[in-house]
């Protein structure tokens, strides 16, 4: 198989369909296959993306964090058995340590989840640093999700305060600990956590991260829906890190040749998590369910850990910030890593997703299957007999996600949806007679008689 020529290929025909800004790029045995560039790296459309134009990786970030802590204890600075309050007393929450904070299995509130620390911002007229969280892990009033070791529940919070843990430690500010420990080491001169709004700095060859907002494109920063971009630029260990694809393949090549971590503790950073009732931690197979993707057996040290019968070994992570997404895979065993950063979310999920699965396919040496996209799937010329039938008023039993009302607009079925505190009305596609799909969603909305079923849930029609 001509791997080259089909993943030169994919990301032209996702740029073609709207899926894909951004760069790529994909290696095997340490030698480059594939790498490339589509878009714009500014607002207006003027400035073409460069193959080293430079990204934030958002959660990708994770796995540096984890390596900075790697390195601390190595030095003896911490263990990872030390719990939090060893560092930080005046925290609250007591028994949660460096490894469950590492595992996501601590139990701390997420300041994503609230507005504390942008609200905090906004009424002392600043942007804070990291050191943040610990006001906010004292004076947020949360209580703990759970106890330490009992459930898995992905957190930033439990990554800010690994960094503030490996600052107070070192002495030595988080973000310059990562570029003299890791960074410059492991020869990523163009890698580096950057706060642009906090610092007022202007970053060289970077590609702005585009929100859709309002039928159009625009900045993050001038989005009236999401508010909290500017006020959280100060934090560090969950996000932040602003790299290229070139540096990240040295990243790849660094941990293989051990310059940053030895191979026992790369292994350690892989080994699965689990529960205080022995049970795995972290497990994920929501992608296999829909078809796609890998299935994930656990959570390491900022890393999905994933056990390929053929491939053996690969470790992965993904990111996503308002304008960027980050999708970065390493095959440990078979030698082969991807890495894709883009510049907006995906028009389509749908077709985003099996725009990512081919990747990984080709990378995985199978034929990819087709990217589709939602109007690829949709039945052209439905018959619309029953579709005043579902017209109406729906009870709300979820209440992070539900449908509010369908109707009938310029001949098509819509939707009102609340979704994570916001609304919007989206246009629904028929898939069959009784089943819609829409463009950012993958589950479908199944109609009955006087109900509609979503990812598990029926609501009644009022």
């Amino acid at each position: 198989m001509d791997k080259k020529l089909l993943m030169d290929n994919l990301f032209k025909e996702a740029h073609d369909k709207g899926l894909f800004d951004g760069t790529w790029l994909f290696a095997e045995n340490g030698e480059i296959v594939s790498k490339g560039a589509y878009g714009p790296r500014d607002l207006e459309g003027k400035l073409p993306i460069q193959e080293d134009s430079i990204f934030d990786i958002a959660s990708v970030s994770k796995q540096f964090t984890a390596t900075a802590v790697m390195i601390a204890r190595r030095r003896g600075l911490l263990s990872l058995d030390d719990e939090i309050t060893k560092f930080f007393p005046e925290i609250p929450y007591k028994g949660i340590t460096i490894l469950n904070l590492l595992h996501h299995t601590g139990g701390l509130p997420d300041y994503t989840d609230d507005d504390w620390i942008e609200n905090t911002a906004r009424k002392e007229n600043t942007i804070p640093d990291n050191n943040i969280i610990i006001r906010y892990l004292c004076e947020c009033g949360e209580e703990a999700r759970f106890a330490p070791g009992e459930e898995f529940e992905y957190s930033n919070t439990g990554y800010n305060l690994l960094a503030a843990i490996v600052e107070k430690v070192s002495g030595v500010k988080f973000e310059d600990f990562l570029l003299e420990n890791v960074f410059k080491p492991a020869g990523m001169n163009s890698t580096r956590v950057i706060h642009r709004r906090k610092d007022n700095e202007t970053v060289e060859n970077l590609a702005y991260g585009r929100f859709f907002e309002g039928g159009k494109y625009i900045l993050p920063d001038d989005s009236k829906e999401i508010t909290y971009v500017v006020p959280l630029d100060g934090m560090a260990g969950d996000g932040n890190v602003h790299t290229n694809v070139f540096d990240m393949f040295k990243w790849d090549q660094a941990l293989r040749e051990g310059k940053i971590l030895t191979r026992e503790e790369q292994e350690m950073m892989w080994a699965l998590s689990t529960l205080n009732n022995g049970e795995p931690s972290g497990e994920d197979d929501s992608m296999v369910d829909l078809g796609i993707g890998f299935k994930v057996d656990g959570y390491g040290f900022g890393w999905e850990i994933i056990h390929d019968e053929k491939l053996g070994l690969i470790v992965q992570h993904t990111g996503g910030w308002q304008g960027y997404l980050s999708y970065y895979v390493r095959f440990v065993d078979a030698n082969r890593m991807f890495i894709i950063l883009m510049s907006h979310y995906e028009t389509d999920m749908r077709g985003g997703y099996t725009f990512w699965n081919a990747v990984r396919m080709i990378a995985m040496g199978e034929d990819p299957k087709p990217i589709q996209m939602i109007e690829d799937l949709e039945i052209k010329n439905p018959d619309k007999s029953k579709w005043q039938s579902y017209v109406g008023k729906y009870e709300h039993k979820d209440e992070d996600f539900y449908i509010d009302e369908v109707f009938i607009k310029d001949g098509d079925l819509y939707a009102t949806l609340f979704d994570e505190d916001e609304t919007e009305e989206i246009k629904l596609y028929p898939l069959n007679d009784k089943e819609f799909g829409r463009k950012f969603g993958y589950a479908a909305f199944v109609f009955g008689k006087n109900c509609v079923k979503y990812i598990g849930n029926t609501c009644k029609k009022i």
